[in-house]
């Protein structure tokens, strides 16, 4: 009987191809062909799973948002105050910092793939902003929840604080990222913030 082809696992096999080429030799170096090698497959494989590389490029990244969202739960499980918005947030600012080969890459590629959308318009086409944007939405309900038990700051926008908390985050990370500041430096950036936005507020 002929062997079952399991698509999900196939299409994982590339994309893990992928990351290690990017991981290694950076985004310009990825090509359907290259990654075909990387990932010891056929260019016709490749090209069946996806139609170009900047689909193959939305599917690593996809991919690399869900293991990092499963990484933030992770850091809150098992913890005492894991449902403080405070704790929540803290966890998703440690995760959002290089500190490791996984979160390194994430930072690296998504970085890399911002700045080739600029000039590559079948990148661009790709809706590679989704990622922050559901991240944005997320923090947003995890500010508001802080506001409606009486945590947050007086006059602190939920939204405007969740776009600002985003933005420090991938900033700070590249400042890992290139060797500007240590991640223990970054976080306590970070931390300092998060003092800011939740100063002399009863517990959340």
């Amino acid at each position: 009987m002929p062997k079952t082809v399991d698509h999900a696992e196939r299409r994982a096999q590339i994309v893990a191809g992928l990351l290690r080429l990017a991981g290694r030799a950076g985004l310009h170096a990825v090509t359907m062909r290259a990654v075909a090698a990387e990932a010891g497959v056929s260019l016709r494989l490749v090209q069946y799973y996806f139609q170009d590389k900047a689909q193959l490029m939305q599917a690593a990244l996809e991919h690399l948002e869900r293991e990092s969202h499963q990484r933030w739960a992770d850091r809150l499980a098992g913890q005492a105050d894991a449902a403080r918005p405070r704790a929540v947030l803290e966890a998703f600012l440690a995760e959002g910092l290089p500190t490791d080969e996984q979160s390194r890459t994430f930072h690296l590629l998504w970085t890399s793939y911002a700045v080739l959308a600029m000039t590559e318009p079948e990148l661009a086409e790709q809706p590679f902003v989704a990622g922050p944007n559901r991240l944005e939405e997320r923090l947003t309900e995890v500010l508001r929840r802080a506001q409606a038990g009486g945590a947050l700051a007086a006059g602190a926008d939920p939204r405007l604080e969740a776009a600002r908390l985003l933005t420090l985050n991938h900033g700070l990370g590249t400042s890992v990222l290139v060797g500007q500041r240590t991640p223990e430096a970054a976080m306590r950036v970070l931390r300092y913030h998060l003092d800011g936005l939740f100063a002399d507020r009863a517990p959340s």
